[in-house]
């Protein structure tokens, strides 16, 4: 019987050695070094803690044997979170803005290909045989747009895949789509709205051009709120100029005078400041004006709130300031009371140094996390250390 345990022992070894991705446990310096001795390309699973999609990915799909197969043998595999050390500066480099994002480097850094979101095995390992495929690369598809395709497949596919991280290419590679379709289904009207990201854009005069098939799967009110919604975005894109960090208020009240009250519009320019300040790690601001929006947060929504909580929890310092982010985290709870917000409460309590309520609201949090089959390693980690 022992000997059967020690081979079954080895057999569970082996087989659970097969599975799923290897990721390098290097900085990325090292990753590249690797991959051009070898000759292969890097693949770098760029995600965020906090995304959804990048931990059902994580769950899903990178432990599948067929998955670690191919991309063990074919590629330099790295897990990177974009928000955290190296990461930071390797977002800004790709331009990685949504998660999780999927980019394949060669040995000298430079990007040959990309994809992103939630993505199923056999689509996942598609992906990785285009980017080894010239011909099938993002860079070649760019080139071939370029070249003048208009195989409607084809732009739909390309627009797809530069549509979160080169908007502007996006919307030229849309522009060529749209002009080629008659008729409009309900996936292209989605890729429409997604596209649209300012009114100079030359998906705008499309949106306009074509409302009454936009209207069929977006009705008049919703198409007047859309419609709305690009203008005040224009707005605040001509409203602060990224060189200088700087606001031009005055522009903002009077690009939205008619669209918005003085008073709505400054409250607007203050929570769009906010973001920013957040955007650009000026935490003092950040934390200032956040503490002005919400002084009375009623009327803001549960997951409103646990966001908001949470950045207080991830950047600020002050007590008084995280006793307040406690105020909303409570709030959010009462609103909604999910996983997510009673981790959030945990990590709050513990921060300030209240380790009684924060072992209540963490074993609260697990508890809620299992009933949703929500992955709730993180918190488990911070009772442990209660």
């Amino acid at each position: 019987m022992k000997k059967i345990a020690i081979l079954s022992s080895i057999f569970v070894g082996a087989f659970a050695f097969a599975q799923g991705i290897k990721f390098e446990d290097s900085n990325f310096a090292a990753i590249l070094s690797k991959a051009k001795k070898e000759n292969k390309l890097v693949f770098i699973d760029a995600y965020a803690s906090w995304c959804g999609p990048c931990k059902l990915m994580v769950k899903n799909i990178f432990p599948l044997q067929t998955v670690g197969d191919y991309y063990n043998a074919h590629f330099v595999n790295a897990k990177i979170d974009m928000e955290k050390g190296e990461g930071i500066d390797i977002a800004k480099k790709y331009n990685v803005k949504a998660f999780p994002t999927y980019l394949f480097i060669d040995g000298n850094g430079e990007e040959v290909h990309r994809t992103l979101g939630y993505v199923e095995e056999k689509d996942f390992i598609q992906f990785a045989k285009d980017a080894e495929d010239p011909a099938k690369r993002l860079t070649s598809l760019k080139q071939k747009f370029e070249n003048g395709e208009k195989d409607p497949e084809f732009l739909k596919n390309l627009a797809n895949l530069t549509i979160y991280n080169d908007a502007e290419f996006s919307a030229k590679v849309l522009e060529r789509y749209f002009n080629g379709k008659k008729e409009l289904e309900k996936e292209d009207i989605q890729l429409l709205l997604m596209g649209v990201q300012s009114t100079s854009s030359p998906l705008y005069k499309i949106f306009l051009e074509r409302k009454s098939d936009v209207q069929k799967f977006l009705p008049g009110d919703k198409y007047d709120k859309f419609d709305k919604n690009i203008k005040l975005s224009t707005a605040l894109k001509k409203s602060y100029n990224s060189d200088t960090k700087v606001w031009n208020d005055n522009l903002f009240i009077s690009e939205t005078k008619d669209l918005l009250t003085k008073e709505e519009a400054e409250k607007m320019l203050k929570r769009a400041k906010a973001s920013r300040a957040l955007k650009n790690k000026d935490i003092t601001t950040y934390e200032k004006l956040s503490l002005e929006l919400y002084k009375d947060s009623s009327n803001a929504s549960s997951e409103e709130l646990n966001s908001l909580a949470w950045n207080f929890f991830e950047n600020i310092t002050s007590k008084t300031s995280l006793e307040k982010a406690i105020s909303w985290a409570e709030e959010s709870v009462k609103k909604n009371e999910n996983y997510a917000n009673t981790d959030t409460l945990a990590n709050l309590y513990n921060k300030i140094g209240d380790k009684k309520n924060a072992k209540i609201w963490a074993e609260k949090s697990i508890d809620l996390a299992k009933k949703t089959n929500q992955d709730y390693a993180d918190t488990e980690k911070l009772l442990k250390s209660l």
